[in-house]
């Protein structure tokens, strides 16, 4: 009978870990899909005006905002790619609003061959999204200032660059010559939730921890016999 004991007891103590991080990653899937429901709902709210200065971007990320003013034709290119388009960048435009402030603007994706075409200072009417992607990291290449070129968008050095606040808003919709630019609105599409695929590995592990601990227990019965 001892020689059942200590398989017997690794069995259920690795299926019961096993169980217990299937179980938590369902709860982390609960916690996702309420944070990216709360956030869709906040990228989708009635859009109000631009906040004060020195905006916390931990509360206000995604806040829809409206806004009137005008490009100044400074601009960063930040390279990017469209499935079904090809390769093109990033518009962040330095913008001015009616009340005098000076933001950046993400006004969309450009196609490559519209690099080269002039986009002189043009007004514009904004619905967007306050943002501060976080994609810059210490394997991010260095933007290409020569060419205006940048290759992730660095909100604080992007606003050092063109000499504005560190405020970004990512149009949805825009009034005005939109200069070959396509708007790419903010969305929780890309927004990783792999929750479920890890709660599934972890308890296809458990099942089979236990199969081997069945089949262990049957090789020593069968020694037995």
């Amino acid at each position: 009978m001892m020689r059942y004991v200590f398989p017997l007891l690794l069995g259920l103590g690795g299926c019961a870990v096993l169980l217990a991080l299937g179980f938590w990653q369902l709860d982390r899937l609960d916690w996702k899909r309420a944070m990216l429901a709360e956030i869709s709902a906040q990228i989708g709210g009635a859009p109000g005006p631009l906040p004060a200065a020195g905006a916390d971007p931990v509360a206000l990320k995604y806040t829809p905002v409206e806004l009137a003013g005008a490009t100044t034709g400074q601009e960063i290119l930040v390279l990017s790619g469209q499935k079904g388009i090809g390769a093109g960048f990033q518009v962040i435009a330095a913008f001015e609003t009616g009340d005098g402030r000076r933001i950046l603007l993400d006004r969309g994706f450009l196609p490559e061959k519209g690099r080269r075409d002039a986009r002189p200072a043009v007004p514009l009417i904004v619905t967007g999204n306050l943002h501060w992607p976080a994609e810059a990291d210490s394997y991010t290449p260095a933007p290409d200032l020569a060419e205006g070129l940048w290759f992730a968008r660095d909100v604080p050095a992007m606003a050092a660059h063109l000499g504005t606040e560190p405020l970004l808003v990512v149009a949805a919709q825009v009034a005005g010559d939109a200069q070959g630019i396509s708007p790419q609105p903010v969305s929780i599409t890309g927004v990783p939730n792999d929750h479920l695929n890890y709660a599934i590995t972890w308890f296809s592990l458990a099942a089979v921890w236990s199969g081997m601990t069945a089949f262990l227990l049957w090789r020593i019965r069968q020694r037995q016999i």
